[in-house]
């Protein structure tokens, strides 16, 4: 996968900066902060921003002894419900505590006086984030084995009961996939930047056509490839980021939206349609299907419904990005290419609504 520019995804993404302009943090007031609110916190700090994400800006805090994450909110105006970053904490509180590969959780702050929005502050885990998804370099053997790790990370995620952990309000029970159409529909509105027919009709059959209800899991919400850490020389997980689309709600959602990967093309979201899987050693989808079957009993059905669903939110969610180039407050340099996606990925969504059923 490589950008505009012909830079790999492993270049683009990796690795920190310094703060972009309009992303700054007072970094003396953050540090009185973290003074009060993380143990054994010492300066003096210093301040960078990671490469990667597009929605919450994340931040690199070092100290001559330490190293923490720090996940904001951006500034400005925001669309309803996102950048939800208080829930973010406290379901990886919920599952830090359960053993879950999660970073450990140290502090949340509500108010926005401190760095002008909210934010929370998390250990920084050393490991290997793989943004190529055919992972270039690798043995058969190793990509078969991390695509396996994160398929069982994935599984453990939905064997949790959301009340013994302490997430029973955490998401409301039922419809999740006519709740999540409605939201999704919505943000696709409020940041909506040109007329694109393929969203205005999966607006119009997703809700029409939707499956039957599935129990209710602790769901992550994009559970991807490069949203996990690695151990620096295995397949081994480490941890789950990026939990701000988390609730409770379908499990088929999360992963139908890991399996997604397996219908882009590679122009779209790195995708893997097209790739030669048994000489890469990457596991079809078919055999994802078995192996999180096998864990938990549970099969997706109408699998072309729900890679509509998937690539529908996934259009919408570029678009959300695309209001925020429009409105200055996007938090990647790479955001303007991800925002021109909307319209190649509604067309793929509604090539398999129409597989799915739609006229």
């Amino acid at each position: 996968m490589t950008d505009p520019a012909g830079r790999d995804a492993q270049s683009v993404f990796s690795g920190v900066r310094e703060v972009d302009p309009g992303m700054e943090v007072d970094a003396a007031a953050l540090e009185a902060w973290l003074q009060g609110a993380v143990a054994d916190y010492a300066g003096p700090l210093s301040v960078r921003q990671f490469n990667g994400g597009q929605s919450n800006p994340t931040y690199e805090l070092t100290t001559p002894t330490a190293a923490y994450v720090l996940r904001r909110k951006p500034p400005g105006t925001l669309l309803p419900s996102a950048h939800a970053v208080d829930r973010e904490y406290r379901v990886i509180s919920a599952l830090f505590a359960q053993g879950y590969p999660v970073p450990r959780p140290f502090a949340l702050c509500m108010d926005e006086g401190v760095i002008g929005s909210v934010f929370y502050v998390m250990e920084k885990v050393e490991g290997r984030i793989l943004w190529d998804l055919k992972l270039p370099g690798m043995e058969p053997g190793q990509r078969r084995a991390i695509y396996e790790a994160q398929l069982d990370t994935l599984a453990a995620l939905h064997a949790f009961d959301p009340e013994t952990i302490g997430l029973a309000d955490f998401g409301r029970p039922g419809a999740y996939f006519d709740r999540q159409v409605s939201r999704w529909s919505r943000q696709y509105r409020a940041s909506e930047t040109g007329c694109v027919p393929a969203m205005d009709r999966l607006i119009a059959f997703l809700p029409a056509s939707l499956p039957p209800e599935r129990p209710t899991s602790v769901i992550h919400g994009d559970f991807r490839l490069d949203n996990m850490i690695l151990a620096p020389d295995g397949a081994r997980v480490r941890a789950v980021l990026d939990w701000e689309l988390s609730t409770l709600g379908d499990p088929m959602a999360d992963l139908a939206g890991l399996l997604t990967a397996w219908v882009l093309p590679e122009t779209l979201r790195n995708g893997l349609a097209g790739a030669d899987l048994s000489t890469l050693g990457i596991p079809t989808s078919g055999e994802m299907i078995e192996r999180y079957a096998r864990q938990t009993g549970r099969r997706p059905h109408n699998l072309d419904w729900l890679y509509a669903y998937s690539l529908f939110r996934l259009a919408a969610i570029c678009q959300g990005i695309a209001g925020r180039v429009r409105d200055g407050t996007a938090a990647s340099p790479h955001a303007i290419t991800m925002a021109a996606q909307v319209e190649p990925l509604s067309a793929e969504a509604w090539r398999y609504a129409r597989r799915a059923g739609a006229d």
